[in-house]
C-alpha cells in the first residue's frame, strides 16, 4: 500500500494547520493511501551545522526525531510538510529539521510527491508556501498541484473550519497527489524513472 507522510510544523498539534492536513488524510483514506502525521513544530529541533557526519555515517549526528523520521521517508511515497506563517516564513522549526533531514539522507528521493500546506490568519502564505516548495524541486520530486495555492486562513482551528474554500483546495491537493503516487507507480514499472545526470557541479574554483 502507497504511503504519505505528513508532517505538522506547528507547535500547536490541534490548530490551524492540523486542521488542514486533517481533511487531506480524510481523503488518503478514501483514496487507499497509508498515512502517519509526525508532530514537529513542538519538539526540540536544533539547525544543521554542516559537521559533514552524515556523509560518513549515513545519518545526522544529532540523534533525534529527524533521524526517527528518515527512514520513513526513504519508505513512503509522498511528504506533505504543513507549516504556519511566522513572519511571512515557515515555523523555525519546520525549517531546521527540513534542512537537516534533506541533507543527512543519501536515499533517492526521485519521483516522491511532495505538497507544502500553509495556515495563515493574513499574510506571508504565499511567500512561506515558496520556501517549502524549494525541498521538493531541488530533490527531484515532484510537486502537486491544487485548484488554489496550498493555504488555510484562520487564527483558530474553529476560523479554518470556516475557509470552505482553503478545505475544498486541501481535498483536491490530497485526490491530486493519489493520483500521482499510484500514475508514477505504473509508470514505473512501464517506462522506469527518468535518468540522472550527476557529472556537472559548478563551483567556479579559478574565481573566473
Amino acid at each position: 500500500m502507497a504511503k504519505v507522510i505528513l508532517l505538522n510544523g506547528s507547535a500547536h498539534a490541534h490548530g490551524c494547520t492540523a486542521t488542514a492536513l486533517d481533511e487531506m488524510i480524510k481523503v488518503f483514506q478514501e483514496e487507499g493511501i497509508e498515512t502517519e502525521l509526525i508532530q514537529v513544530g513542538n519538539k526540540d529541533i536544533r539547525g544543521c551545522i554542516s559537521c559533514g557526519t552524515c556523509s560518513a555515517k549515513g545519518k545526522c549526528v544529532f540523534d533525534d526525531l529527524v533521524n526517527e523520521v528518515a527512514p520513513k521517508f526513504e519508505e513512503a511515497d509522498g511528504l506533505v510538510v504543513g507549516s504556519p506563517v511566522y513572519y511571512a516564513s515557515p515555523n523555525g522549526n519546520i525549517l531546521s529539521f527540513l534542512d537537516r533531514l534533506f541533507y543527512s539522507t543519501s536515499f533517492s528521493k526521485q519521483m516522491k510527491v511532495g505538497a507544502a500546506v500553509v495556515s495563515c490568519r493574513r499574510g506571508g502564505n504565499t511567500a512561506t508556501f515558496d520556501v517549502l516548495n524549494k525541498y521538493f524541486t531541488i530533490s527531484n520530486m515532484p510537486v502537486a498541484p491544487s485548484t488554489y495555492w496550498n493555504q488555510v486562513h484562520g487564527f483558530t482551528a474553529e476560523d479554518v473550519k470556516k475557509d470552505l474554500e482553503g478545505l475544498q483546495t486541501m481535498r483536491n491537493l490530497a485526490r491530486n497527489m493519489s493520483f500521482m503516487i499510484r500514475a508514477f507507480a505504473d509508470a514505473k514499472e512501464k517506462y522506469g524513472y527518468p535518468e540522472i545526470e550527476r557529472g556537472s557541479f559548478t563551483s567556479f574554483p579559478d574565481g573566473k
